[in-house]
């Protein structure tokens, strides 16, 4: 998807049936885990979801309640700046985008992916703190 073209209208559609899909909360979800979540199409520099799901992996930082949780971004792209968190996985390195940490229902998660190991995720959010001071 470029730039120029984003499918706001196929996201808006896919994002009405999560916003009344009733998930039987059968599945759990954890901090320290990543998963396939479905971030959609965003405005400007926002991360964007790909594929028919409009998804990428994301970080689970932070769990409020089961409805409600802190995410961060991943990218196979790694800048060298303070913006990113560099970890690997698979040994291939992937990022996580500290500047797009957000918000979002539960709702949005779609498959897990793997867990962070206890050390690594402490460190990261060791990051995620300094970069929000």
């Amino acid at each position: 998807m470029n730039n120029f073209f984003k499918d706001f209208d196929r996201w808006n559609e896919l994002k009405k049936k999560l916003h009344i899909s009733v998930k039987a909360k059968d599945f759990y979800f954890r901090e320290r885990e990543i998963w396939w979540c479905s971030l959609g199409v965003n405005i400007g520099f926002e991360q964007d979801g790909k594929n028919d799901n409009f998804e990428r992996p994301v970080l689970i930082v932070k769990i409020f309640n089961k409805e409600v949780l802190w995410i961060v971004p991943l990218t196979s792209r790694h800048k060298d700046n303070k913006y990113y968190y560099k970890f690997d996985y698979k040994n291939k390195p992937q990022s996580a985008i500290l500047s797009q940490v957000r918000l979002i229902s539960s709702k949005r998660l779609l498959r897990k992916i793997w867990t962070f190991l206890r050390k690594d995720f402490e460190r990261a959010k060791e990051v995620i703190a300094d970069f929000l001071r």
